[in-house]
């Protein structure tokens, strides 16, 4: 196990939630894309937006492939 894995279980157990493989990698996979398409900072918040979503009923795989989508096509301001 890496320490990222070890990290996600203990805090899952801590927190009493269960631990979704598939769901980490696809917020790990957003933060990644957002983090180099728009900017470092943006990635944690980004991932806290989500999980804000997900938790509002907002299903995860969408709303992370509309988000991404949103990331790859970012322009910034001039």
């Amino acid at each position: 196990m890496s320490t990222l894995d070890d990290w996600t279980h203990a805090l899952c157990a801590d927190l009493g939630l269960a631990l979704d493989d598939a769901a980490t990698r696809v917020v790990l996979d957003l933060a990644r894309v957002v983090a180099h398409q728009v900017d470092r900072p943006a990635a944690p918040l980004t991932a806290y937006i989500l999980g804000a979503a997900v938790g509002g009923g907002q299903p995860l795989a969408d709303t992370a492939a509309r988000i991404r989508q949103l990331a790859e096509n970012w322009e910034p301001r001039a």
